[in-house]
């Protein structure tokens, strides 16, 4: 009797396996977690990231049970736009994904940044010490980290250096000098005599030298490099280094030497109305190493790239662009998922390999130390070989600036750059109509100023 036990205990363990077997019987297996995501990297069909995610998917997302599924690609705009639709649930907007793309200002213009998920509840201080500490600070919102960053960009200098071999033939002028703002602007005024010169039956029809995507970020960040405030609470400080950022730079603007038209600093090189620009580091997609002249010929140019410019007695500054991803508080699962892939995509060898495809900047010290060398010997385009060049430049010798999270930041800049635009073009004018008098060029510089602040604090 004493042996039948165990037989019996068998044979009943076998009874519940079928069992149990057969209450699934036709029931699928729980299927893996999925995770919805926005982005703004390429297209919908033709995207770095989605191709990295399909490789994820079949990897680490095939043995863990994760599938991120991305459901809109677009710009930085229409996902700003879409999120707070989401987030204000105005009628007709998609649902929250799990994962998406933002700038600081979004989560700023959200009703409740609440209902995102605390990067340092999933990782840990070792695993947060391993970003570039300014590229995370950005993404810290009433003191939780909401915005993890993936991929940076900051602001670098694109030269023709075709067209600047031939001015620095004829006048001597050397690149190096383009380091400062200050160079800049010498040259800016020597670009315009000398292209002026050259049609001397045709007065004031010399060429603009130099242009940049953001006045209001050239100004930004050279008064806070001169170690003063730019800001002011909800407004601008208008300071003493405010007023040494302005007078070179106006003294070039109304001689002709700086673009003040609207637009992006890519069209004026691409057409060959200036050879030198200041412009988003992502935005090397857009240069082109042909200029097509307003006659429509074309020519072949050596398109070179250096870091931004800093004034000769300020800090090496230079901003910081782009965006990072934010994670929707669901369940522990799919939160789980979104951050093991965040994770995924930052390592710093897979990291170099995203974005080297997208033209931005990785987001760990050992991207830049130990990966980003070797990947810039295997890429074959020289415009990008010559931006990461001046991204190492960067980040070994200049500080990351962040934008302060000011709720009005977007009416300020808008403001400023389309009324200092307009001021100097005004000024422009009134020299010319003045014969480019020298003392009427001083007088213009303070008039322009008061005229611009004045308006500006209306």
């Amino acid at each position: 009797m004493k042996q039948r036990k165990p037989i019996l205990a068998i044979l009943t363990a076998l009874a519940l396996l079928v069992t149990c077997g057969g209450c699934t019987a036709g029931r699928p297996a729980k299927g893996p977690v999925t995770v919805t995501l926005w982005h703004v990297y390429g297209g919908q069909t033709d995207s770095p990231l989605n191709d990295l995610i399909d490789q994820f998917n079949q990897t680490v997302g095939a043995e863990e049970g994760i599938r991120i599924q991305v459901t809109s690609v677009s710009n930085t705009n229409t996902i700003h736009e879409a999120v707070l639709a989401s987030a204000n649930s105005q009628p007709g907007a998609s649902e929250l994904p799990d994962l998406f793309i933002s700038y600081p200002k979004t989560v700023l213009a959200m009703p409740d940044s609440g209902v995102l998920v605390d990067y340092r509840d999933y990782f840990s201080q070792e695993e947060l010490a391993e970003f570039i500490p300014s590229f995370l600070d950005e993404g810290v919102i009433d003191g939780r980290q909401v915005i993890l960053p993936v991929a940076k960009s900051t602001e670098i200098m694109f030269i023709n250096k075709t067209a600047y071999d031939a001015f620095s033939a004829a006048t001597g002028v050397q690149l190096s000098e383009l380091s400062t703002w200050e160079g800049i602007f010498r040259q800016a005024k020597e670009y315009y005599d000398w292209t002026d010169a050259q049609t001397p039956d045709v007065p004031h029809d010399g060429k603009i030298f130099f242009v940049h995507d953001y006045h209001f970020n050239y100004f930004q960040v050279g008064v806070e490099s001169l170690g003063e405030a730019f800001f002011d609470g909800d407004a601008l400080a208008f300071g003493p280094q405010f007023t040494a950022a302005w007078e070179p730079y106006a003294e070039a603007a109304l001689s002709g030497g700086i673009w003040l038209q609207g637009g992006y600093a890519t069209e004026p090189l691409r057409t060959g109305d200036s050879i030198v620009s200041v412009a988003s580091s992502a935005s090397v997609l857009y240069y082109s190493n042909v200029v097509t002249y307003g006659d429509n010929t074309s020519e072949e140019v050596e398109l070179i790239a250096m870091p931004c410019p800093v004034f000769e007695n300020g800090e090496k500054l230079v901003i910081q662009r782009g965006g990072g991803f934010c994670t929707v508080k669901s369940t522990p699962e799919r939160e789980q998922a979104a951050v093991t892939f965040l994770k995924w995509l930052t390592d710093p060898q897979r990291n170099v390999e995203f974005v080297t495809k997208v033209g931005y900047m990785p987001v760990k010290q050992e991207s830049f130390d130990v990966y980003l060398p070797t990947a810039i010997e295997a890429l074959d385009d020289p415009k990008y070989v010559e931006l990461y060049k001046a991204f190492l430049e960067t980040q070994e010798n200049y500080t990351f600036y962040t934008m302060p999270q000011v709720d009005t930041y977007l009416d300020l800049e808008t403001r400023f750059e389309k009324g200092i635009r307009l001021q100097l073009t005004s000024g422009r004018k009134e020299y010319l109509d003045n014969g480019e008098d020298p003392a009427v060029l001083d007088q213009l510089i303070q008039d322009c100023y008061q005229n611009f602040k004045n308006t500006y604090q209306k």
